[in-house]
């Protein structure tokens, strides 16, 4: 009989389910659910009342209800035997961090908190704490705390430890009242199994957890607050556990309620990014994997434990056993190109991507720098801004439009290169994701900008196999499934017939666009102009 394995991946406006044979890999039916309240990043949810800039939150009850409707669709379209499903995953945008009592029922399910903005889900674009990852920042580099270098020399406000510190000093009620501050994927899994895991992935490249380490000492916590001294003994007691072993099983309840079967195995959580890469059977040294979507993740396995200027992390085994793993990260992508084409473009997507494919690299004679959401890597900067240059009166949309893809391009060539002056090198370049999947002219400007091929994820849904293969590997060979993540990817991982091949030409015209780029790139980013954040405190002040 066939065995399956779902993978759930949650992201930033929905969940999406996959059911997969797990001896063959075949995808035999997917579903999705959008998020009830979406990003709550303007008004309370009850209230109305305003929140502050650059808060980005989210409702916990979205992700088990998304959770519940995908899997109960998945099961009805693929009408499998609930007894042949051996294994769950799932992976989850990061660092999306709540609040939560020892129970694991979140503090803004509480009365007393649910008009508390602190007391909910801080999704991972809350660029809210900027100012405590600013001072964690300061404070690291004053000490001397080695644990620095491993992420580039700077950690973002995206990740736990910000937020936390701007829970403590913003809602200290809040920050007094939680037991636990956990990541959401966790805390999925948690509601799953009925057994509290913190995930090694989250860990080490949100919270500056080492395999050898540890987290950042006591006296570090408290140089940045004294109340802060034991927050890793007071909130995230909790043993780390590995990628690709199990959580624990589902309980009687959940089952009942996904329509499943009690005692299915359930894997430990991952991140959406680094869950996809055995989703496309990436398994060596040297293979960088881009997944593209409203931002894009830079994965990359080594062996050795390297120190790289602006990465967002390199943790042991943090992707794949036995491998280095490490990260870099563009902040605003598929946004932007959104943002451009509703704002300037009528929200004709295919007629302006028409039109900006008929141009030649160069022809515009425009350059811009994709920072309309920040920059992660390898600035490590959130108050960055975009910015165009080249402007005439003749400047078409199509021709700004272009600029904003090329930008991005121009963005993971630097990543790139930056893992390359530092004695990493970079053979092998993929891609999954919305964008990789559906959208060859950004593709084929990616191609010719980073002169690399560029091998296209064979799934639609990349994160979610990603999830399934490691519910495969929770399962065990006992149960049908597999005792390592490499058996599994090597039948279950799926990758297109597509490449990318660059264009000669193009590639001449881009390296000469690059050359400049960069030139902005560290003028305005490195010092040279603070122009950006200047603005941004002009407007933060009106």
């Amino acid at each position: 009989m066939p065995k399956y394995s779902i993978g759930a991946d949650f992201g930033t406006l929905s969940c999406r389910a996959l059911l997969v044979d797990v001896q063959t890999g075949k995808e035999i039916a997917t579903a999705s659910d959008n998020y009830k309240h979406a990003v709550i990043d303007e008004t309370m949810v009850y209230s109305g009342r305003k929140l502050p800039p650059d808060f980005a939150l989210q409702h916990p009850m979205d992700y088990l209800e998304s959770l519940e409707i995908s899997i109960k669709k998945v099961l009805e379209i693929s009408k499998v035997d609930p007894d042949d499903i051996i294994g769950l995953g799932i992976d989850f945008t990061a660092c999306t961090v709540l609040p939560v009592y020892k129970n694991g029922a979140p503090l803004c399910f509480d009365e007393n908190f649910k008009e508390n903005p602190h007391a909910y889900v801080k999704l991972w674009k809350h660029h809210a704490a900027q100012k405590y990852a600013t001072r964690i920042n300061e404070t690291a580099e004053k000490r001397g705390e080695v644990w620095l270098k491993r992420y580039g020399g700077k950690i973002s406000s995206e990740w736990l430890f910000a937020k936390v510190l701007q829970i403590l000093e913003e809602a200290p009620e809040v920050y007094g009242e939680a037991d636990y501050f956990i990541e959401a994927a966790d805390w999925v899994i948690w509601r799953l199994t009925g057994v509290q895991t913190r995930n090694s992935c989250t860990a080490g490249y949100k919270a500056m957890w080492n395999k050898q380490e540890g987290y950042p000492s006591k006296e570090f916590f408290k140089a940045l607050n004294p109340k802060f001294e034991n927050v890793v003994e007071d909130k995230l007691n909790c043993p780390i556990s590995s990628l690709g072993t199990k959580a624990g099983e589902l309980t009687e309840a959940v089952a009942k309620c996904l329509g499943l079967k009690k005692g299915i195995a359930v894997a430990v959580a991952n991140v959406d990014a680094h869950v996809t890469v055995p989703a496309v059977g990436i398994t060596q040294e040297g293979d960088m994997l881009a997944i593209m979507g409203t931002s894009t993740c830079h994965m990359l396995l080594g062996k050795k434990d390297m120190i790289v200027p602006g990465m967002c992390g390199v943790v042991e085994d943090g992707i794949l056993p036995g491998f280095f793993g490490y990260e870099g990260g563009q902040s605003c992508v598929g946004d932007h190109f959104a943002w451009f084409v509703e704002n300037f473009a009528g929200g004709n997507f295919k007629d302006i991507i028409e039109k900006a494919s008929q141009l030649k690299p160069g022809e515009s004679g425009l350059i811009a720098l994709d920072w309309w959401n920040g920059n992660r890597s390898v600035l490590v900067d959130i108050d960055l801004t975009g910015l165009f240059i080249g402007m005439t009166l003749l400047t078409k949309p199509e021709e700004m439009f272009r600029a904003l893809v090329e930008a991005t391009a121009y963005g993971t060539r630097m990543i790139i290169e930056t893992f390359r002056e530092n004695n990493i090198d970079v053979k092998r370049f993929f891609a999954a994701g919305g964008i990789a999947e559906k959208d060859p002219f950004t593709m084929q400007i990616y191609a010719d900008v980073i002169n690399m091929p560029i091998k296209i994820a064979g799934s639609a849904q990349a994160p979610a196999l990603g999830s399934a293969i490691f519910g495969a590997v929770a399962a065990g060979k006992e149960r049908g499934g597999y005792d390592t993540i490499d058996e599994a990817s090597k039948v279950m991982s799926s990758l297109s017939d597509k490449v990318y091949t660059p264009n000669p030409e193009n590639v001449k015209i881009y390296d000469k666009l690059y050359a400049e780029y960069k030139i902005l790139h560290d003028y305005f980013g490195k010092g040279g102009n603070d122009v950006m954040k200047r603005l941004k405190e002009i407007k933060a002040n009106v």
